[in-house]
């Protein structure tokens, strides 16, 4: 079982990237979700604010989004590598023997 990438790797990239933290995790059309709102929410907040408003002010709504894709993909990262490694824990104490049925285990000197 191949292991899932390191979830402070796809902070990276999600930070570099809006969306791509989420194509890493294998959610390509959820990226795809959080980038056409991180736009269009930009847009709406550069057309709706006052003149006055400084330029990050003006694309603040772009960059909660942003923000939020950020946060979604590392949680989805840590979480998939959570699971990913209880299910190898889980197969190697699976995988080694055990004592019959019925039998008893062997027991230690004292």
């Amino acid at each position: 079982m191949k292991p899932p990438l390191n979830p402070y790797s796809v902070l990276a990239v999600a930070i570099l990237l809006p969306g791509m933290g989420q194509v890493l995790n294998r959610q390509p059309v959820r990226g795809l979700i959080f980038v056409c709102f991180a736009v269009l929410l930009g847009a709406f907040t550069v057309k709706t604010a006052a003149a006055d408003i400084s330029f990050v002010g003006k694309i603040s709504g772009g960059l909660f989004v942003w923000a939020m894709a950020t946060l979604d993909a590392y949680k989805t990262a840590r979480i998939r590598r959570e699971v990913w490694a209880h299910q190898v824990r889980a197969s190697a104490a699976s995988a080694s023997p055990s004592p019959a049925p019925g039998k008893n285990p062997p027991k230690s000197a004292e």
